[in-house]
């Protein structure tokens, strides 16, 4: 019923080397971790180059880097510097070159750099930011990604005069005619999306002012809020392949991301490649001959969150085959293996993230790393993979999989985690609701004596997982405070446990979960009795925070106290102000009009007279995914009925924190909520 897992690789070195006068980690610690990023490599396999980004020393900001990293170890590893220079984005091109974007002439350009010579200047473009840029493996073809209105008839936008059409309007006031009005954190720009702009490069120099790409198409590639260049590739031919959601009243309401290709000089219009699927296709991503795309399809229109399949279209003839039909999981990422036989691509899977390598002829699959969230994966030509892994218990850092064995290369935290109390991890498995197998984890102090409070930590989605991985923000090693155990359940409509197990959620948001976080809680005290029954705190976000408000009306007996960040708390006035209206409608059955009866059953407002547990509720007041009033109804609630509560409102975030002086705050006022609740006199 239960498997004890040791601690990951991520981790295990570190046990060996633990300070002799440990101690917990603290907020100002996870605040102050250097983040690595993704690697690009150099195409004859010798060098990574990657970004740190790094916290200021009063922890008011950061700093990024771009960091060196030898393979082959043959040389020094050592920080990309030139100068005064900026290096935003910066990536090796297939010429061997560093490409990047700097602003140093006084407006956004692309640059290329030899190793150890002056930077030469790419594009040479009146003005305009840069958002993002993506090169043809042979750095022939170059596509910058950029916010433009679409009535700009090139990257430059000179046709269209800007500050005169701002003259004629009064006031500051924005206008709609139809939604999208606003979107994650952001109030839409009538008119204006993200953008491709393409061009040839001779002789290291980019020709013309950039043809738009997808411009007629009315939507943004990359998507939003959170596409970026994983979302476009470039063949050496000239095509572009991008994904894309048309714009207009039907984009709060429709999942269907399509996949389009277009010349380089936009010679021709864009062409629709996945138009008999009205689900998402996304990630198109080109093999080293340009004869094949992979890319990532779901099936049913509306669902966010149904199964990622890889598919495979021969460029050619447009013959198009399922890879991974037969597959349970979900494809995360994908990416070509060096002699195109195969790819690379990221799952979930129980908890973890791993890296499978799938035979593109045979579907043949190889699970290539175990334990830890594994991605951004980087094959190289002599079959080695590069990649990131982070775990539960260390930040980020860089990896080589070499002939089967997995090393890591990078070391940016080391020395602050072996400061830090060992912690033991465990997973188990119990039988939840409908009889079926339910996993969670246990996370505590592994030095610790006595008995520990718990804290219940529900992840948000629905359709997530916490799992065995590194957050900046719900950190589970951070949320035990060296006093804690965290316990966690993977409740009906997690992800990675298959498709079926993550749609058995659907119109069911109060039922099976909430009974498999009761089993799931019981089972973790059973098996474990250090953990104290009678001193717990249950804390999540976003979905996880309409369970706190559920659990209150509807498991008002079982908890301490509860903390409610950013969480829904009434479904009617859910659905008339959140924005990707796709969410609820699948998840409830349609909209609310279609379906109240679903939403009331659901609804945590219509169960406020059983509530009796101290609750903090925490909001952003730039958060449009659940909007702030969500929060300030269920404080309202809370303190209409006398039960000791506390509402901390952060102005400048969205539906998460990201600040990191915020992040402190946040973390002591979390700590403090929990410590007054499960104290062992108790209020």
């Amino acid at each position: 019923m239960k498997t004890t897992l040791a601690l990951t690789a991520l981790a295990a070195a570190l046990v060996a080397t633990q300070a002799a006068e440990a101690r917990p980690l603290t907020p100002e610690d996870l605040v102050g971790f250097d983040r690595v990023g993704a690697p690009s490599v150099s195409p004859d396999g010798k060098w990574a180059l990657f970004s740190v980004s790094s916290a200021k020393d009063d922890l008011s900001g950061r700093t990024t880097s771009y960091h060196l990293h030898s393979l082959d170890g043959s040389e020094d590893d050592h920080v990309l510097a030139n100068g005064n220079w900026s290096f935003g984005g910066a990536r090796f091109g297939g010429d061997g070159a560093i490409w990047f974007v700097s602003d140093r002439s006084g407006s956004d350009q692309v640059y290329r750099m030899e190793r150890f010579q002056e930077p030469e200047q790419v594009t040479n473009l009146a003005a305009g930011a840069i958002d993002d840029f993506v090169l043809s493996t042979d750095a022939s073809k170059l596509v910058l990604i950029a916010t433009r209105d679409l009535k700009c008839e090139d990257f430059v936008c000179a046709n269209v005069d800007v500050e005169a059409a701002m003259e004629v309007e009064v006031g500051n006031a924005l206008e709609y005619d139809e939604i999208f009005v606003r979107q994650w954190d952001t109030w839409v720009e009538p008119g204006v999306k993200s953008q491709l702009y393409g061009f040839e490069v001779v002789d290291g120099r980019a020709i013309g002012t950039g043809a738009p790409l997808s411009r007629d198409l009315g939507g943004n590639t990359p998507s939003r809020p959170f596409g970026g260049s994983e979302e476009i590739s470039v063949a050496n031919n000239g095509a572009v392949f991008f994904a894309l959601r048309e714009g207009g009243s039907s984009e709060p309401t429709s999942t269907d991301l399509d996949i389009y290709v277009a010349p380089i000089d936009g010679r021709a219009p864009a062409i629709n490649l996945t138009p008999d699927n009205e689900a998402h296709d996304n990630l198109p991503t080109i093999s080293p001959d340009g004869r094949t795309l992979a890319y990532v399809a779901m099936e049913r229109p509306g669902y966010e969150s149904d199964k990622f399949t890889v598919m495979i279209r021969d460029l050619a003839t447009g013959e198009t085959r399922a890879l991974t039909a037969d597959g349970y999981l979900s494809a995360g990422s994908i990416t070509w293996t060096a002699d195109g036989t195969s790819l690379i691509v990221g799952v979930g899977e129980t908890m973890e993230h791993p890296l499978y390598r799938i035979n593109v002829a045979s579907g043949a699959r190889e699970r290539l790393t175990q334990d830890g969230n594994a991605g951004n994966a980087v094959p190289l030509l002599n079959g080695d993979v590069v990649f990131t892994m982070n775990s539960m218990m260390a930040p980020t850092e860089i990896y080589l999989l070499d002939d089967g064995e997995i090393e890591q290369r990078t070391f940016f935290n080391a020395d602050k985690l072996a400061e830090l109390d060992p912690m033991e991890y465990e997973k188990f498995n119990f039988i939840g609701a409908n009889g079926d197998t339910v996993w969670g984890f246990r996370l505590k102090p592994a030095d610790a004596e006595e008995d520990l409070p718990v804290a219940f930590v529900v992840h948000g989605g629905p359709q997530g997982s916490f799992g065995n991985s590194w957050s900046t923000r719900w950190n589970p090693r951070a949320l035990t405070f060296g006093k804690y155990a965290v316990v966690s359940i993977d409740f009906h409509g997690s992800t990675g446990y298959g498709q079926d197990f993550t749609d058995s959620i659907n119109q069911d948001w109060g039922g099976k979960p909430l009974e498999d976080l009761q089993l799931g809680l019981a089972h973790a005290l059973e098996m474990d009795e250090q953990l104290d029954g009678d001193r717990i705190c249950a804390l999540g976000a976003s979905y996880g925070g309409y369970m706190m408000n559920w659990i209150a009306g509807n498991w008002s007996d079982r908890f301490d106290c509860l903390i409610n960040h950013n969480g829904l708390f009434d479904m009617r006035a859910f659905y008339y102000s959140t924005e990707e209206l796709w969410f609820p409608r699948w998840d409830m059955g349609g909209s609310y009009a279609e379906n109240p009866e679903m939403y009331e059953r659901w609804n945590p407002v219509n169960h406020v007279d059983n509530w009796q547990t101290p609750m903090l509720v925490v909001l952003g007041l730039k958060d449009y995914r659940v909007p702030y009033t969500q929060g300030l109804g269920a404080f309202t609630a809370l303190q209409e009925r006398d039960i000791p509560s506390k509402l901390l409102v952060f102005p400048d975030e969205n539906h998460w924190v990201l600040n990191g002086e915020n992040s402190i705050r946040w973390h002591n006022e979390v700590e403090e909520w929990m410590d007054r609740w499960t104290a062992e006199d108790g209020e």
